[in-house]
């Protein structure tokens, strides 16, 4: 069966003049307003690259763009709930406990933490729902995963459809920008920060983000702290690796995370999501001294483990949803975006989902407990892994997923270096609609719906991480189909 396809938002090819003319003036606009990360290759703090982008926007339904914004406020009560339900996640995590050392050592740090008793009730979560659209039925959105650590893209995501305006415009189609929707989603995740601030409630304390030893995606970072800061003056911000937090701060006899003699408010992760983020002891020390202190945590342990993909598979299971938001239309609307979610445990239904896949290995994505791409194997990768660990404990830290076959929509992807002008190829989007909670677990004080982001990759590219150098990002031209 052929793959379903949209109609680009304009006529393409473009005419080779005017493609190379406004592809100049859009690399321009890309790097004088910051939709730009640095090279990998030739890394230097002293100058940053275009971040790869989608030169026009690409078409979205309207109805299904609606319904994921919609449906995020629960699906951060959802996640909220699930992480303060202490033997939820215990029985969902057990097995993959037992073989993924990484997942291991955060849940032990939680368990630590609970037994002692914790110091900051009040977790902020930050988050993103991913979606791609569903071929043949392409009026559906299906969930691709749900993140709640290091939530990227927010900030440059914010600049995208002023991008893609201008863009418009120069090649005589500003009637179209009417479909464009308005996307605040860097000054909507930023408030749930500065609200997480106030809460906290200590004047003169400061916000810490955790970041990696090298910080290629500079700009989405940085646009967050510029944001805080002209809009709170009196919030200082620090970025400290989790080496330097070892080094560098302390806990005080009211547990108070100490750094440079000020109280710590907040700690904003965007680092610490995969095991090469922690090198040594040192790493897990940091983390563990954070989580004990009385600093709100974006995201708290318990919100990372939640993030799990066996806990994404967990809540697909009959009766998980119903669990947490009760019996009715919400769980059926949330239950309606999954797509087939199979455990890989060793008793029968992980024994029939092997068997599954290994009969139709390209229907599936074999899923392990890692976030910030690249991690997931497709096609013949996953019959070759799930035949090596089918009697290993090992595939117990996967989850089966079926392939989601999204609609195709022919486009022009800008890279630094990349051929000018770039191939017209074929392409594939995937939405992400991001989230603010905070809360304890008997109340909750804030829960919005606050943006979204648009990346895409190549139709032939299996995963699709910007950061990561396989995807663009892009902005959705909504289609009322």
């Amino acid at each position: 069966m052929s793959q379903a396809r949209f109609t680009s938002c304009i006529p393409l090819p473009l005419e080779h003049k005017s493609l190379v003319g406004v592809i100049e003036k859009a690399k321009d606009w890309a790097l004088m307003h910051g939709v730009g990360m640095r090279d990998r290759k030739n890394f230097t703090k002293d100058a940053i690259q275009i971040a790869p982008f989608v030169l026009l926007p690409s078409p979205f339904p309207r109805t299904e763009f609606n319904k994921a914004v919609e449906l995020q406020q629960v699906l951060n009560e959802l996640m909220h709930k699930v992480a303060h339900d202490d033997d939820f996640l215990e029985h969902t995590l057990q097995n993959a406990l037992q073989v993924d050392e990484f997942t291991a050592n955060l849940y032990e740090i939680w368990v630590k933490v609970r037994n002692e008793g914790i110091a900051q009730k009040l977790s902020l979560g930050l988050f993103r729902s991913d979606y791609l659209m569903q071929e043949p039925d392409v009026n559906k959105i299906k969930q691709v995963e749900f993140n709640t650590i290091a939530s990227s893209f927010g900030a440059i995501s914010s600049n995208l459809p002023a991008m893609n305006r201008y863009i418009l415009r120069q090649l005589g189609y500003a009637d179209l920008i009417k479909n464009m929707p308005e996307n605040k989603a860097l000054s909507g995740l930023c408030s749930g920060i500065i609200e997480a601030y106030d809460l906290f409630g200590v004047t003169g304390s400061v916000a810490l983000f955790v970041v990696e030893e090298v910080s290629y995606n500079i700009c989405d970072q940085r646009f967050h702290e510029f944001e805080i800061s002209e809009t709170r003056p009196d919030i200082i911000i620090y970025r400290k690796t989790l080496n330097e937090i070892f080094e560098e701060t302390s806990l005080n006899d009211k547990k108070q995370l100490m750094l440079d003699d000020k109280v710590v408010a907040v700690v904003y992760y965007r680092s610490g999501y995969e095991p090469a983020q922690y090198p040594t002891q040192k790493e897990w020390d940091a983390r563990l001294r954070v989580e004990r202190s009385t600093a709100i945590k974006c995201p708290s342990i318990h919100y990372q483990l939640a993030g799990t993909k066996k806990v994404q598979q967990a809540l697909a299971a009959p009766g998980a949803l119903e669990r947490f938001l009760g019996a009715g239309a919400i769980s059926g609307r949330v239950r309606d975006i999954f797509t087939g979610l199979y455990s890989l445990d060793f008793d029968d239904s992980g024994e029939k989902a092997v068997e599954m896949a290994l009969a139709d290995a390209e229907r599936f994505v074999l899923k392990p407990q890692r976030e910030g791409g690249g991690n997931n194997l497709y096609g013949a990768d996953v019959r070759e892994a799930l035949l090596k660990m089918r009697h290993s404990r090992e595939r117990a830290a996967y989850i089966l997923m079926e392939r989601i076959l999204p609609p195709l929509v022919s486009g022009y992807v800008v890279r630094p270096g990349g051929p000018v002008p770039p191939p017209l190829t074929d392409l594939v989007s995937e939405l992400g609609i991001f989230g603010v909670i905070i809360g304890s677990k008997n109340k909750i004080y804030s829960n919005r719906q606050v943006g979204h982001m648009l990346r895409t990759k190549l139709a032939d590219a299996d995963e699709g991480g910007v950061a990561a150098g396989l995807g663009a990002l892009d902005s959705p031209y909504l289609l009322d189909l």
